[in-house]
Order: C-alpha cells, then structure tokens, then sequence
C-alpha cells in the first residue's frame, strides 16, 4: 500500500458500509484452516472501526454474516459465532471508552442464545454514546428483509391502517432494519469479488462503491483511507448532470 492520503475532512461519507471478504482464501492461501482468516480479520475490523471514529464517519455497517453464511460448515458457522461472541466481548470497554454506539442488523433470532445475550448487553451498555454508530449485520440479507417489509405493508394495508396511497420511498425505508439510519455514501468490498452478495440492496441505490483486491485481513487503517481518499475523488451528481451541481 502506498503511503497514507491526505484525508478532506469535509467530505467524509456519513454511513460507510463494508463487505468484509477475503477471511477463507487469505488463511488458506497460507495453508491455515480457514477460521484462522476470520480470527485476524478481527484486528482489521478494530483498525477500521478506529480510522472511521478518527475522521468522523457516523456510521459504521460491516456484514459480518450473511442469512446464507448458515449452509457452511457446521464447525465454521460455530467458529464463526465464538468468534463474534468474543469480539464483542472484548471490544465493549474499547466502544465505551472511545464513545461508540454497537447495533445489529439482521435475523438475529437466528443466533445462539448465548450470542445474543453478549449482543444485546453491548447495545444497552452503548446507548447513549454518539461519536460513531458501530452496525453489525448478522444473519442478515437484504432480500429477506425486503420480502419481511413487503409483509408488514401489506399486512397494514389489509388491516386498514395504511393506504396504498401512503407508500413512498421514505416509508418503505421506514420499514427496513436500517430505519433511523442515513443510506450509506460508500460501500467497500474487500476480497477481489465485485457483486453485492445480497447486501443493503435498497440502502445502497446511490452508494459509491469500491471494489479492491486486498483480503480482509490485510485491509487496515491504511486501506480504508485510500478507500475514502477515492470516494472524496468522485462526484455524486444523483442522476443531474455536473453543470446542475456546479450552480447550486
């Protein structure tokens, strides 16, 4: 990686969200069993969460496990939520200390019991801290959470208490796990794959995204900068053309 960029702090995106891949391929290109690639990118996620509480960034979305990460291996999945158990853990003097707030996204009744209980403590123990918004998506896809939005509307609907009249943007939004949040300005995927994989598909309409190599172990402070650095080059025009931004 090539030396850190100089960082504009008034363009730092409000809500970054990031597809942390790589974990698997990165252990086992070094012959180590693939949990051992999940195990150090915990330390990437401290760096990352630590560089996006430094510059400013609101919110922090990292998929952390997908509702389809459930067809792994029964061993891995297991691996996968002592590890989740033990970041948490670990991590909540360091959120309370550093004025984060943790939330969850996703089907989190999916979860171990166990799992959920170290969750739910790190929420209300965090509450009320307002420097960044840590989001841990977990059992989450965003197909799912469509089709569960679609049900309760409908539902509504059916019960008299909303018109189809009343469905807008801004109320389907309303509806999805993410309400309250702003849409992510930047979605980054780690890992050399360039697709979605199922991911804030409605929240990420409009994000710029950035596609790179570096697994999510080897992605650290350094290359979450150069990731905004490339977001502060774009310009969000939101479908008006660059004259129209230029005279507003």
């Amino acid at each position: 990686m090539s030396q850190t960029p100089c960082i504009d702090s008034a363009r730092i995106p409000r809500h970054v969200a990031i597809i942390m891949d790589g974990n698997g391929r990165w252990a086992q290109r070094r012959h180590q069993p693939r949990l051992h690639g999940h195990k150090v990118g915990v330390e990437s996620v401290r760096e990352v969460v630590e560089a996006a509480r430094k510059i400013g960034v609101e919110i922090l979305t990292l998929y952390a496990f997908s509702s389809e990460n459930w067809k792994r291996p029964v061993a891995e999945v297991s691996g996968l939520m002592s590890i989740l158990k033990s970041y948490v853990q670990a991590e909540l003097s360091r959120m309370l200390q550093n004025n984060i707030r943790f939330t969850c996204i996703g089907e989190l009744e999916q979860l171990p019991v166990e799992v959920r209980e170290v969750l739910d403590h790190a929420k209300l123990q965090t509450a009320q801290n307002t420097e960044l918004q840590l989001n841990l998506a977990l059992s989450y896809g965003s197909r799912g959470e469509l089709t569960k939005v679609i049900k309760k509307i409908a539902s509504a609907c059916v019960g008299g208490t909303l018109s189809t009249s009343d469905i807008d943007e801004e109320l389907v939004s309303g509806y999805l796990d993410t309400a309250g949040m702003v849409d992510p300005d930047l979605l980054i995927r780690t890992g050399g794959e360039a697709r979605l994989s199922n991911f804030l598909l409605w929240q990420a309409s409009y994000s710029e995204i950035y596609f790179t190599d570096v697994m999510w172990p080897d992605f650290r402070a350094d290359a979450f900068l150069h990731a905004i650095a490339d977001f502060q080059q774009r310009e969000r025009r939101f479908g008006k053309v660059s004259a129209q931004l230029q005279n507003e």
